[in-house]
C-alpha cells in the first residue's frame, strides 16, 4: 500500500527517517549507495561519490529510498532528478510515497497516525 507524500509534507516525512539509499543507473546497472541527506528548500543535498556522479551524468533520474525504522513500518521512496555540482549531488523530488507491502499491514501507522488510505502527507 502506498500513501502519496505531497511536496509540502516531504520535510515532515523525512524527519521520521535516518539515512537514505541513493539509487542511480547508467542504463545498464543500478548503483546503490547509503547517504546521509538533508532537505533544504525542497531539494535534497547528498554526498557525491564518483560512480553515482558518473551515472547522474548519463541519466539524472534517481531514487532515494529511506528504509523503515520499525518492523513492518513504511519506507519513504522519493523519485527525483539529480544534478552533480562537483561537490555534492542535488536531488529535486518529482514524486514521493510512503510504502509497505499489504502483508505488513500489522505494522505501525504513519507518523501522523492517519489511516492507510490517507493521502495528505
Amino acid at each position: 500500500m502506498s500513501i502519496k507524500v505531497d511536496p509540502d509534507g516531504l520535510a515532515a516525512a523525512v524527519a521520521d527517517f535516518g539515512s537514505a539509499h541513493l539509487l542511480s543507473t547508467d542504463g545498464t546497472q543500478v548503483r546503490t549507495v547509503c547517504a546521509d541527506v538533508s532537505l533544504t528548500d525542497g531539494v535534497f543535498h547528498a554526498p557525491r561519490s564518483k560512480s553515482t556522479a558518473r551515472n547522474v551524468g548519463t541519466n539524472p533520474t534517481v531514487t532515494l529510498l529511506f528504509p523503515p525504522t520499525e518492523h513492518h513500518g513504511y519506507s519513504l521512496i522519493v523519485d527525483g532528478t539529480a544534478q552533480d555540482t562537483g561537490e555534492e549531488l542535488l536531488v529535486t523530488p518529482t514524486s514521493a510515497v510512503l510504502h509497505r507491502p499489504a502483508a505488513h499491514s500489522d505494522g505501525p501507522a504513519p507518523a501522523d497516525g492517519c489511516s492507510d488510505d490517507c493521502r495528505h502527507l
